[in-house]
């Protein structure tokens, strides 16, 4: 008894703590769900309120352009005015070709790593996981150089640029994958007249469909969050993401006070769209987690 009593309180305990860590987690998003609901009036007023007290889409509208520079005045907002569509269709653009090259190109390196024989082989691995202990802020301005020499500044491709091929993490987890696989299933394969790259499409990449979901959704999540790079290259209307154009709008108040409430609705708006490709996708995530062995 005594020991089923313990169990039981260990597993209270747990579920205890998995429950506060998850109110931590997201406690900060809806408190900016809340502020984006807040009339600019009453933020000081209501800032120790779970609630506002006079809920409004006001500030929504104000971000998306459905009011006037005076209405957003009145409503409490600083006027300033943001195209937020088209910076959203701007972080598409950039994260959906980062996840896409990176996760081809990427795969097709893991599975070199895992299958291929070539010189100096396990030497180059070796090198390219020694890269995961680099801080991306070291390759910064390197890469910032180069893309300035190139006159790529203010350009897509300069924005893609240094992450549009590999890196690190992705490649090594992939070919982990890859070396759970049987060889027998590619040998077979090979045997029936397909090839190397045949067996590639047709039997590896099938079957890692869930690693291969799970690199692509986490290199969309950073990309749609990613704000120094596009910063520093992406300075053009053309070419600014969400990210940038947002802390532009804070900037632009014309008041000593920002505009908290308008950032706040902007900033929401910017995360419906990953949390749509979370939601629809991560049935797919848990299942690759299952396929790499992780429980």
């Amino acid at each position: 008894m005594s020991a089923r009593r313990g169990s039981r309180i260990g597993r209270g305990m747990a579920w205890a703590i998995l429950i506060a860590a998850v109110l931590v987690t997201v406690f900060p998003f809806y408190w900016m769900v809340r502020t984006a609901l807040t009339p600019a009036g009453d933020l000081f007023a209501d800032s120790h309120a779970l609630w506002p007290h006079h809920p409004t889409l006001i500030n929504f509208k104000r971000v998306l352009g459905m009011t006037s520079a005076e209405q957003a005045r009145a409503a409490g907002g600083s006027g300033a005015q943001i195209n937020f569509l088209w910076y959203t269709l701007n972080s598409i653009i950039y994260s959906a070709v980062i996840a896409i090259a990176q996760t081809f190109f990427c795969a097709m390196a893991g599975y070199a790593f895992a299958r291929l024989r070539f010189p100096f082989r396990d030497a180059l691995f070796g090198i390219l996981v020694a890269a995961l202990m680099v801080p991306p802020i070291f390759t910064l301005l390197p890469n910032f150089t180069m893309v300035k020499n190139l006159g790529l500044m203010n350009t897509f491709f300069g924005l893609v640029a240094p992450s549009v091929l590999m890196t690190p993490f992705a490649v090594f987890f992939l070919r982990q994958f890859f070396l759970s696989i049987p060889k027998e299933v590619e040998e077979a394969a090979v045997l029936d007249g397909v090839g190397r790259w045949g067996a590639f499409w047709r039997i590896i990449v099938p079957m890692s469909r869930g690693p291969l979901i799970t690199i692509g959704l986490t290199t969309t999540v950073w990309a749609w969050k990613d704000y120094l790079w596009p910063l520093l290259v992406g300075r053009g209307e053309h070419t600014r993401v969400l990210t940038v154009a947002l802390g532009v709008f804070l900037q632009q108040s014309p008041n000593t006070q920002p505009d908290w409430t308008g950032l706040m609705a902007g900033s929401t708006l910017s995360v419906l769209p990953v949390l749509v490709l979370l939601i629809f996708l991560g049935k797919r995530l848990v299942q690759s987690l299952n396929f790499s062995g992780i429980k």
